[in-house]
Order: structure tokens, then C-alpha cells, then sequence
């Protein structure tokens, strides 16, 4: 039998936020999707807090997925550590918060959920997500592997995507914010997007105001990033995955738009 999984694109700010709370139940319905994963790490712009954690949670997400804002939101370490369904990038140092994969039920079994980050062109350098995934694969008995790469480079996450072909159900990216045209089933079975987009305002940049953007960009004195208000869109990918084999059958791309 098939097992679908929807995984969301970053949810970006309170325009992300409403989107969510109206939308995935329904998109949930609509696709038959079985488990949701939603990368949720600029819900509050710059990191995440405890009550939005349990707004996309009861919005219908299974796993929330973070990335290089983790702990941006300090309030949310405590919370991290005590509920398993959050994930932050395991390859950050091993002193750090939470955890960075866990194995959920499913009526296809267990489910194994797994969140990465790249090194190229990120802030700061966490260990080497290619040596790290290794260890993880090497402790895993599970069928069904979903990772979010959380990552800007896509040469990185391509590499990544080929290197775990056959192995893995499912790998996407996330960070970027922009939806990639490259939904698809690679050779060996493992389904792949080099981005998913994100969950938020429509009409912005990256989710923010364009023209704060634009002002920094044309170096004008610096001011605080706030959302883009108006219409919203969620985007996101669904993968079919055979409940046996646990590789990709399908991989298509779910887009919903003010």
C-alpha cells in the first residue's frame, strides 16, 4: 500500500502562521496524506516559540523541522527537550538542545524523521551533515526515512539527495524559501526537491517586506525585518512512498494561493 507525506515549506511570520491554522487540515484531507512534516523555524521571522509549536502541531503536523534559527527563540530550548516532535539539525554540537531525528508510529510502521543542515554558504559551519547522516542510517531500523536538509547551496543538496538515493524514502530541501521545479523520483528510488518553498506572505521576499529588503540591498541605514502583509500561499510537496519497500513511487508538488 501506499503512505504519503506532505512535507511544508518554512513557515515564515503570523501570514504563515493563519495560513497553516486554515489550511493544512484541509490540504491534509485533500492529498490523503497519512503524515505531515512542517519546517517550522521562521514562524516567529527568526526562530520559532513554544505556542507556535503547538499551533502548527494542532494544525495537523506531526514533526515540526527547524534549521540555523533553532534557538533563536531561547524560551524554546525547554520546550525542545520535552517533546519529541520538534527536531532541530542534528549535525549542530552534541551540547546542544533537543534532538535531531526521532522514529513516530504510523499504521505503515515506524516512521523515521530526520533534520540536517548544510555548510555551504550558511552562517556558521555545524559538522559535516554527510558524515552525520551516516551515523543516523547506521542506527536506524526503519523503512520509511524522510530528512529535511536544511541547506542553501543546491549543489549540496543535490549531493546529498544522490548519496542517499535508494537508501532514504524521501529528502527535501528547506532555507531558501523558493520553490524548486525539480520534484522528482531519482534513479534508485528516493524521492527529491531541491527546495520546498515556504508558508507565508505572497507577495514579499522571502516572507519579509519588500521594501526592506530592497533598502538593504541598496545599503540604506539597517531596520528590523517584519513580514509582508496581504495575500499568502503554502507550498509544499507530497510524496507517495510503497509501504513495503519504502521508496518513492511519486513526488509532486501541492501549492495553495491566495
Amino acid at each position: 500500500m501506499d503512505f504519503k507525506v506532505l512535507a511544508v515549506g518554512d513557515v515564515v511570520g503570523n501570514p504563515g502562521m493563519d495560513r497553516i491554522h486554515h489550511s493544512l487540515r484541509y490540504l491534509k484531507r485533500q492529498t490523503g496524506a497519512d503524515f505531515v512534516i512542517v519546517n517550522g523555524e521562521n514562524a516567529a521571522v527568526v526562530g520559532m516559540t513554544p505556542q507556535q509549536a503547538e499551533d502548527i502541531l494542532d494544525a495537523g503536523a506531526d514533526v515540526i523541522t527547524l534549521g540555523n534559527h533553532a534557538f533563536s527563540k531561547r524560551e524554546l530550548v525547554t520546550y525542545m527537550e520535552d517533546n519529541s516532535r520538534i527536531l532541530r539539525p542534528f549535525n549542530l554540537a552534541p551540547q546542544t538542545p533537543g534532538r535531531g531525528w526521532g522514529i513516530y508510529d504510523s499504521w505503515a510502521g515506524p516512521v523515521a524523521v530526520v533534520n540536517l543542515q548544510g555548510r555551504c554558504n550558511m552562517d556558521y559551519t555545524p559538522d559535516n551533515p554527510f558524515l552525520a547522516i551516516e551515523k543516523i542510517l547506521s542506527e536506524l531500523d526503519a523503512k520509511l526515512v524522510f530528512v529535511d536538509f536544511h541547506a542553501e547551496a543546491t549543489s549540496e543538496k543535490l549531493a546529498m539527495g544522490y548519496m542517499l538515493d535508494g537508501r532514504i524514502s524521501a529528502l527535501w530541501g528547506t532555507h531558501t524559501h523558493v520553490p524548486t521545479a525539480d520534484a522528482q523520483v531519482l534513479p534508485k528510488g528516493t524521492g527529491y526537491v531541491t527546495d520546498l518553498g515556504m508558508t507565508g506572505p505572497k507577495h514579499s521576499v522571502l516572507g519579509i517586506r519588500p521594501d526592506l529588503s530592497i533598502a538593504k540591498f541598496r545599503g540604506d541605514l539597517p531596520e528590523r525585518y517584519r513580514w509582508a502583509e496581504g495575500a499568502t500561499k503554502l507550498e509544499a510537496v507530497l510524496f507517495t512512498v510503497d509501504a513495503q519497500t519504502g521508496l518513492c513511487k511519486y513526488a509532486e508538488r501541492v501549492v495553495l494561493s491566495d
